[in-house]
């Protein structure tokens, strides 16, 4: 077999695999010797009809297909292996049979169209404008988070003596009705809602605030035009809402025994633990937004072919995303799916346009690092290695016999991201955007 492989459209290669009439043979022979038991012939036991006769039964080219699957088979993976140096290839390859074939001949081409990773061209990705994001923590986001960590232990206490209010949980019971009439997934007794948990559509929770116990009320929404039933979008609903019990919460006093119950000597003590990890996801989420601006400037003047492979590859990423989210909700994602009413390659096409942008800028972060002859040191990796040693109470000699050997490489590659956008903004104008 020779073969002959050529650059074609749309980030594809072409590799043409020409093979002899002696090869074709051996094939047709070896695929008659894998499927003579399929077929049978009056006279003849099944499995023993001679290949002649089958040829004469059923026709010359019987066993063509399977001959020509036998030479894919034989010589496809060892191209792509041969290959790998110059090409990286992203995906499964599509066959033809190429021109000059004559398969009674025995003149057989061979034709796979395999995907492969794209060149980015790049605009000016120094010297640029970018907006950087800076996200600051106030005395006040340290209060908000303290209540928030004093909600989340309250203790339930039971409202008999005002009208239920957010934050409380009320137990109702409710039918909706469009047009007068009711509809499917719009009737509950017994329900226990959180009234400012957004789990009911806009506007229902509100009409629930102020209601007394065991009063009957209208509750009047409008269904978002996104709403995921077809038959409910953007139409007028009235819920009748029966309202049954009230539970509030008892927040736990701010003292300094709720500051030694969490870990800190002092109330002040608990403010500056609080403050030091709000602070440290501000500064993670002021890098996340700065690196996803500068990402997104420099991909306004970049452009690639991204074959379809990289694109799809991208959105099952996105659908096994979505299935652990539900998985985690207790929810099924074919129930899911069956519940909106859609396929999973119907749904996976909302993920589109996210994939190919994904890709773009993952062949940015690439080729700007290959440009910029970004590396990760050894003595680098060695330090996130201990670092992350010291994470899980290990010694990083006893820890490296526990990692994966892709483990180290997801290593040097995030060195080389982060060394990347140090580069970057220091060497963009990166101008202050937004501050929170």
């Amino acid at each position: 077999m020779n073969y002959e492989i050529a650059t074609a459209e749309k980030s594809t290669v072409k590799i043409s695999m020409t093979f002899s009439p002696e090869e074709w043979a051996e094939a047709n022979d070896k695929a008659f010797k894998e499927n003579r038991h399929k077929y049978a012939v009056n006279g003849f036991r099944k499995g023993k009809v001679p290949r002649h006769i089958l040829e004469l039964y059923y026709g010359k080219g019987l066993f063509y297909e399977e001959a020509l699957n036998l030479l894919l088979e034989e010589h496809y993976e060892s191209v792509i292996e041969k290959e790998e140096k110059n090409h990286e290839f992203v995906g499964r390859a599509s066959f033809e049979i190429g021109e000059g074939t004559d398969l009674d001949a025995g003149n057989i081409v061979l034709i796979a169209t395999v995907p492969v990773k794209p060149d980015v061209q790049l605009g000016a990705y120094t010297g640029i404008k970018i907006p950087r994001y800076d996200y600051t923590v106030t005395d006040a986001d340290v209060d908000r988070e303290i209540d928030s960590v004093r909600e989340r232990i309250a203790t339930p206490v039971e409202v008999t003596d005002r009208p239920a209010a957010l934050k409380d949980t009320v137990n109702i019971d409710f039918v909706g009705t469009v047009d007068g009439k009711e509809f499917d997934g719009g009737k509950a007794e017994g329900y226990d809602l959180t009234l400012g948990s957004g789990q009911f559509i806009p506007g229902f929770e509100e009409g629930v605030v102020g209601m007394n116990l065991g009063e009957e009320r209208d509750v009047n929404v409008t269904f978002p035009e996104d709403y995921q039933s077809e038959e409910l979008k953007g139409k007028p609903a009235v819920f009748k809402v029966t309202l049954h019990k009230i539970t509030g919460k008892q927040l736990p006093a701010f003292d300094d025994e709720f500051a030694k119950k969490m870990g800190a000597d002092s109330v002040d003590g608990y403010k500056a633990k609080v403050r030091e990890r709000i602070e440290k996801n501000a500064a993670a989420r002021s890098r996340d937004m700065t690196e996803n601006s500068i990402i997104g400037e420099i991909a306004k003047n970049a452009t690639a072919e991204i074959p379809e492979a990289m694109i799809e590859r991208e959105e099952e990423l996105s659908m096994q995303r979505l299935e652990y989210s539900l998985m985690q909700q207790s929810i099924k994602l074919e129930d899911y799916l069956a519940y909106v009413g859609s396929t999973r390659e119907e749904y996976m096409k909302n993920f589109e346009d996210d994939a190919r942008k994904t890709v773009l800028n993952q062949l940015i972060v690439e080729k700007i690092i290959a440009l910029e002859n970004i590396t990760a040191a050894e003595e680098e990796v060695e330090a996130k290695i201990a670092e992350q040693a010291a994470s899980v109470g290990k010694e990083p000699e006893e820890y490296k016999k526990t990692m994966d050997p892709r483990q180290r490489q997801y290593i040097e590659s995030d060195i080389k991201v982060s060394k990347l956008f140090d580069f970057l903004m220091a060497n963009n104008q990166m101008i202050a955007e937004a501050q929170e």
